[in-house]
């Protein structure tokens, strides 16, 4: 009879033979008893996992699509990272995190305290003092991060105005003398590999410090895998989770004082700047940007030379 009443509503793993249903224990039970039986909630729940049906939730692991030549690309990526890391020359990942509303609201995870902090019923925009867009680098050779906090929009400015800051205070110091620099991004957002105002900023960057720079993006899917989700971001949510994230100051505070029993170490920084939006980059702006694209993938891949190289040759 209970499997009857399962038929229509069950779903299940054809790997590992586990099921699941749709139908709740009190329904179960309530439809038992119509047809007669006297059973109750319990003795339908030990039946249940007689069969092997569980309770379970979603678990995230198909993509919208997969990109062709996925794989070839994340190998071509690994040599390039490999390649310069050999020379000394600096790598960096880079990407930007969820927006945080600032103010007195719920943030997920726990904490270990004697009272229960108070915060406010709901998130709503009205409600917080301001937003938090985070764009965070992921130093791999020396497993180090560095996070600008952006007060306005995720721009593609503001995206290279994050990599100015570390190549200004970090990079040069860390790899002094080298003059090519590795950028491993998401393909998406503000540092998409199609945006004409992303690889315009580039150029600006290369220009102001005659900086070659060489960009690879992750395939579409593929985005999980870039060091600064597992490698940064994560240890960041780990170390402000269940605290309310009231000002900037305090996100900047979690941030700074996030590390890993590896080595780990964080900067941060508050970036007022009110970026723009909507802007556009002109034909005649596109042709000035000196681009390289590369054999393998060139929409992926690409350098970009500044200006003064393009002039001595």
């Amino acid at each position: 009879m209970l499997d009857q009443l399962l038929e229509d509503t069950t779903a299940g793993d054809p790997i590992t033979g586990a099921k699941w249903t749709r139908k709740t224990i009190h329904q179960l039970s309530r439809e038992l008893r119509r047809k007669g039986l006297r059973v109750g909630r319990n003795t339908v729940r030990r039946l249940l996992k007689a069969k092997r049906y569980a309770l379970r939730g979603n678990r995230k692991r198909l993509t919208k699509e997969s990109a062709p030549q996925r794989d070839r690309q994340m190998r071509y990526m690994a040599r390039q990272r490999r390649t310069f890391q050999k020379a000394g020359k600096p790598v960096m990942s880079g990407d930007a995190k969820k927006r945080e509303l600032i103010g007195n609201f719920k943030n997920a995870g726990r904490t270990w305290r004697q009272r229960t902090i108070t915060v406010l019923e709901t998130d709503f925009l009205s409600d917080a003092k301001g937003k938090a867009l985070s764009d965070g680098i992921y130093d791999p050779t020396h497993n180090a991060g560095d996070v600008v906090i952006g007060v306005s929009h995720e721009t593609a400015e503001f995206a290279v105005a994050a990599i100015r800051a570390w190549w200004m205070d970090v990079g040069q110091q860390a790899y002094p003398g080298q003059q090519h620099l590795l950028i491993q991004a998401d393909d998406g957002g503000a540092n998409d590999s199609r945006s004409w105002l992303w690889k315009a900023a580039l150029q600006t960057l290369a220009d102001e410090f005659e900086l070659t720079i060489t960009v690879t993006h992750f395939p579409a899917g593929a985005s999980k895998w870039n060091p600064v989700e597992h490698r940064l971001f994560c240890f960041i949510s780990l170390n402000w989770a269940g605290q309310p994230l009231a000002s900037y100051e305090t996100i900047l505070k979690f941030i700074r004082t996030t590390h890993t029993d590896t080595g780990l170490r964080c900067q941060a920084r508050l970036d007022r700047t009110q970026y723009e939006t909507g802007l556009k980059i002109t034909r005649k702006e596109r042709a000035t940007i000196n681009l390289k694209p590369h054999r393998i993938f060139p929409n992926w891949n690409y350098t970009i030379e500044p200006h003064s190289v393009a002039h001595t040759k």
